[in-house]
């Protein structure tokens, strides 16, 4: 049986991460978080003072040992066995990490973390790009999107939830300015791989999204168990 990588892309709060759990916890597969090792490097980051240091950023990742692990709902982050999942979804992890998801050493270091982390199979991974760069080989990719106005709504919604005050039109900035560095970046920018299926889900809820996503990805699967039958 082959072991199956789904791969989802997309800019910052279009859903990645929702639609991607949904489908792990459907299919019983790995889910692989991405972004999560990159905010963790950027909190340690700003710990240490260092986040607009690229070569003492450099330094930090190097020789680190980043590692998920997906529990009741959540995908626990932990660096040399620290947990740091509390620490990384705050508005200074936001507003810094795609600048250190930019620097060219960082993304090689946690890309070759993500390989590995894929060697196992049947997983579900999702980032900014894990179907153009971390598995371009992927069985099924693709990419979700929604209007800026959309995605920071929703990013204000998981504030608020989070008990966070933080005003709504600074979240809209964050939004524009992380789709521009994601996308303007040499190392690995944020593109539409050719042959990924695309989604808008500006108009669409949760489920919506997730049934269209889903019954292509049940069709894929099927493909393949019948190629590996026959």
């Amino acid at each position: 049986m082959s072991k199956i990588i789904i791969a989802i892309d997309g800019p910052a709060g279009s859903g990645k991460s929702t639609i991607a759990k949904m489908v792990a916890e459907r299919l019983n597969y790995t889910y692989l978080d991405t972004g999560a090792m990159y905010r963790a490097i950027t909190y340690l980051a700003l710990q240490s003072g260092i986040v607009d240091n690229e070569d003492a950023v450099n330094k930090l990742v190097e020789g680190l040992d980043v590692t998920l692990k997906y529990e009741n709902g959540l995908t626990h982050v932990f660096v040399d066995n620290v947990d740091l999942t509390e620490h990384i979804r705050t508005p200074e992890v936001n507003s810094k990490v795609s600048e250190i998801a930019a620097m060219p050493f960082v993304r090689k270091e946690l890309v070759r973390m993500q390989q590995n982390m894929g060697k196992v199979g049947n997983i579900v991974a999702e980032g900014r790009d894990t179907t153009t760069v971390v598995f371009p080989n992927a069985d099924l990719k693709i990419y979700l999107d929604a209007s800026v106005e959309v995605r920071a709504a929703r990013r204000y919604k998981e504030y608020q939830e989070k008990g966070v005050e933080i005003d709504i039109e600074e979240v809209k900035e964050n939004i524009r300015k992380r789709d521009r560095i994601d996308s303007g970046r040499k190392t690995s920018p944020l593109r539409k791989a050719e042959n990924a299926i695309e989604v808008d889900s500006s108009n669409l809820t949760v489920e919506e999204e997730f049934e269209i996503l889903f019954d292509n990805i049940k069709k894929k699967i099927n493909l393949i168990k019948s190629q590996n039958n026959n």
